[in-house]
């Protein structure tokens, strides 16, 4: 359970002289799971599950108001996905009432192991049960904008990681609380939630940035609150990643139109229909700035009014590099073609019985598959009837 990463994790921390982490504040094994699964789930955390639980509580105890959880973890491989979904039941049946948002890596399309998809929905289902919001990034999108738009030629983890941290940060830094408020907000997480989950079927979040550029194109650049948020009003409408290749062709619809979401996943969904919208706005003159365009009702289920779908969070503060910058989480059908193919991908070696033996020895039944392709179909048919 990569002793490597985590010991270079802790030492860069104590490097850069911003941030330590306590000296028992981790916890790892030599030994991984093999890109399996069942093994993370039901070998290594039943195994270290009161280890690992102790060092929770241990920072549990040191907070005057524990809000939640924020588990940050990957889908493909055994440890992160199955070890990650153990310890986030773990917190489900230990601390019932405190939020817990999963924070995934979506595998690239590509593959990165051959098992990637098994894990994936199998982490998904589980995820479903036990979270309360699942913030997705995907590993595709991240690498996109290291090359489009970051100008990165040979592209390392380290660059991915900064693209999500990035990303992290635009949404967490603190903001005010409410409008003209010079106080800062003090549950973010939990005012995130409230604001994007207003469903337990609809629970799947991502996120948008503007700007994002190189520090060579930004020394070039200027923006206005108007230009920014109706590129990034685009971006979430026509279920672009980055501003880049933004398809200005698609409008919302209008009513007495039939919805594009309500048709069958064969056809292309052109709109991407949100559930719950939240803009956070960072930077100069943030208060000129003009959200009616994510108020306008065709943006949004008709079964929320969109006084309560949108939510905007400011401060002046100006975040990274940049003079204006903004950032939109969104509860929308972003998601439902990636889920939608990483589901039948499962299902087609799920089909064949390949490497289907690598799990059922570890405990993970057949039947445990057959409940996670049913529950997985059941989101994607939620989301596509928005």
């Amino acid at each position: 359970m990569e002793p490597k990463v985590i010991n270079q994790t802790l030492s860069k921390a104590a490097q850069s002289g911003r941030w330590k982490y306590g000296q028992h504040s981790y916890f790892c094994q030599k030994q991984g799971s093999g890109n399996n699964w069942a093994y993370g789930y039901s070998v290594h955390g039943p195994k270290h599950e009161e280890s690992v639980m102790n060092l929770v509580q241990k920072e549990v105890e040191k907070c005057d108001s524990l809000s939640g959880f924020f588990i940050i973890m990957s889908m493909a491989g055994g440890t992160g996905s199955g070890l990650g979904a153990f310890v986030t039941q773990s917190l489900q049946d230990q601390y019932s009432n405190s939020l817990r948002m999963n924070q995934i890596i979506w595998p690239y399309g590509t593959g990165e192991v051959i098992v990637q998809n098994y894990n994936s929905i199998l982490t998904l289902s589980h995820l479903y049960r036990s979270s309360d919001a699942l913030l997705v990034h995907e590993n595709d999108a991240a690498h996109k904008i290291c090359a489009k738009l970051m100008n990165i030629k040979q592209i390392s983890f380290s660059d991915i990681n900064q693209v999500l941290a990035h990303q992290l940060g635009s949404v967490f830094q603190p903001t005010y609380s409410t409008e003209g408020s010079f106080h800062y907000r003090r549950n973010p997480l939990g005012d995130l939630m409230e604001s994007l989950v207003p469903h337990p079927e609809f629970k799947m979040l991502g996120v948008r940035n503007i700007p994002q550029m190189s520090e060579s194109s930004l020394a070039y650049s200027t923006f206005t609150w108007t230009g920014l948020l109706k590129h990034l009003r685009q971006m979430l409408i026509s279920n672009a990643k980055m501003e880049e290749g933004i398809d200005w062709q698609v409008q919302p619809h209008f009513s007495g139109h039939p919805t594009l979401g309500k048709m069958s996943l064969n056809k292309e969904l052109h709109f991407n229909t949100s559930i719950a919208n939240l803009v956070i706005l960072r930077g100069k003159d943030v208060h000129s700035a003009d959200l009616g365009g994510f108020k306008d009702p065709a943006l949004y289920t008709s079964w929320l009014d969109p006084v309560n779908a949108f939510s905007v969070w400011k401060t002046q503060r100006a975040f990274c590099k940049y003079e204006k910058s903004a950032a939109l989480v969104s509860n929308s059908q972003f998601l439902v073609k990636p889920l939608d193919m990483i589901v039948g991908k499962a299902w087609s070696m799920f089909a064949s019985k390949a490497y289907i033996h690598q799990y059922t020895k570890f405990g993970v039944e057949e039947e445990d598959f057959l409940d996670s392709f049913t529950l997985l179909e059941q989101v994607i048919a939620s989301y596509c009837n928005l």
